[in-house]
C-alpha cells in the first residue's frame, strides 16, 4: 500500500485488502481503515461499516463481542451494549 500498488486493484479487491484495518482493535488502524474505505465510492456501505467499527474502538477501546472468545471480562457498559439487538458484528 505504501508503494501505491493497491491503486491498481478493483474496489472490491481493495475492500478485502483494507479489512484488517477495520478489524483491528488499534485506533490508528481504525482511522486508516476509514480513510482507505472513504476513497472507495462503489458502495457507501463500505465506509459506513468501517465507521461503525471505529466507533466501537473509540467507545470501548476494543470489540466487546470478542470478549467471551478471548477470555476477557466485559465491563458493565459493554454488557449493556452487548444486550442490545444487533450488537457486535
Amino acid at each position: 500500500m505504501e508503494a501505491g500498488l493497491d491503486g491498481g486493484l478493483s474496489q472490491i479487491e481493495r475492500v478485502f485488502l483494507y479489512l484488517p484495518f477495520e478489524h483491528s482493535e488499534d485506533l490508528a488502524d481504525q482511522e486508516l481503515g476509514c480513510a482507505l474505505m472513504g476513497q472507495l465510492d462503489e458502495n457507501p456501505d463500505w465506509l459506513d461499516f468501517a465507521e461503525k467499527h471505529r466507533e466501537l474502538i473509540v467507545r470501548f477501546g476494543r470489540f466487546p463481542h470478542r470478549n467471551a472468545i478471548l477470555g476477557r471480562q466485559s465491563t458493565p457498559e459493554e454488557d449493556i451494549y452487548l444486550a442490545q439487538p444487533g450488537a457486535g458484528f
